[in-house]
């Protein structure tokens, strides 16, 4: 069992939060509904709930966060970009979320409606960087927590890392309270970035991002494309498995849960899960951190 020393002598196992997308079809939505069913009583500090490029998933997005809000105790918070959008527009977003009682929103610039990799252009009457965005949202509603992305193999769109710290170190003064990684397989990639960004005064918590990989070969076009290298060690585990479902995602949760091991070994407390919607392997890892049901624990 990973456990975290507390000052007073007791252990507690680190603390998890979770990413699920908004369901396109009445299939995807029951199947969203089931793992957060299984989810929920492993009692994450906050779900989070993704925004489509260039907004596509908007309305969506809401009402997953709306239905979440109704029928849980979770706390959601809001994904929200700066893509297609003008600023009054966004603000009216934000407003809304703040109505139905969204305390927390996960602010990101946004890939661009054309897809990853193309030229991002902000909407002429929008927020242009996510900086601005930030500072948007807590102008508006200072009550509102902001959270924002990191990088430890830097934005693939900014020249050096210097210039990547930079933007975060903007997002924090303008109000941001937590990082949360895209994803990454190399712990050392991530404690390196950590350094940096100490290195710059920066203290907010930057929390791992970890994605289990139930399809490999279709994440790992996913993620290269969004500037995550994939080791070769790494995708060595995998090989063979295309057609091999359940030994696949026997492989997938080892080794990411082997990942969240060594990092909490080396004091990491909070993880963040991509969970792809689906809670199998996510509810297994956190099994092997010590993580329980509430339910359990009360029986125990």
């Amino acid at each position: 069992m990973t456990e975290v020393t507390l000052a007073n002598g007791y252990h507690a196992p680190p603390a998890i939060s979770f990413e699920f997308f908004p369901p396109k079809t009445a299939e995807m939505e029951k199947n969203l509904w089931e793992t957060i069913k299984r989810l929920a009583p492993l009692a994450p500090k906050f779900v989070s709930v993704t925004y489509g490029a260039g907004g596509s998933t908007r309305e969506r997005t809401h009402a997953t966060i709306a239905r979440i809000l109704k029928e849980t105790d979770l706390l959601p918070a809001a994904h929200l970009t700066c893509v297609g959008a003008a600023g009054g527009e966004i603000d009216e977003i934000v407003d809304r979320y703040h109505e139905v009682g969204v305390r927390h929103i996960v602010a990101l610039r946004g890939d661009p409606a054309s897809g990853i990799g193309t030229p991002f252009v902000a909407h002429p009457d929008g927020y242009q960087t996510s900086p601005a965005l930030v500072a948007g949202i807590k102008k508006r509603h200072p009550d509102i927590e902001v959270s924002v992305s990191a990088y430890p193999e830097k934005h693939p769109e900014a020249c050096d890392f210097d210039a990547d710290i930079d933007t975060l170190k903007a997002k924090v003064d303008a109000g941001a309270s937590r990082a949360i990684t895209q994803v990454f397989f190399d712990n050392d990639l991530y404690f390196r970035y950590l350094d940096r960004v100490r290195a710059r005064g920066i203290e907010i918590p930057v929390v791992p991002g970890v994605m289990p990989m139930h399809n490999f070969k279709q994440a790992r076009n996913f993620v290269t494309r969004a500037g995550t290298t994939v080791p070769a060690w790494f995708a060595e585990k995998f090989e063979g498995l295309d057609d091999d479902i359940e030994t696949r995602k026997l492989v997938a949760a080892t080794v990411a849960a082997g990942q969240v091991q060594k990092l909490a070994k080396h004091g990491v407390d909070t993880f963040h899960f991509y969970t792809m919607n689906r809670a199998d392997l996510v509810f297994a890892i956190c099994h092997l951190l010590g993580i329980r049901p509430r339910d359990a624990q009360k029986a125990a």
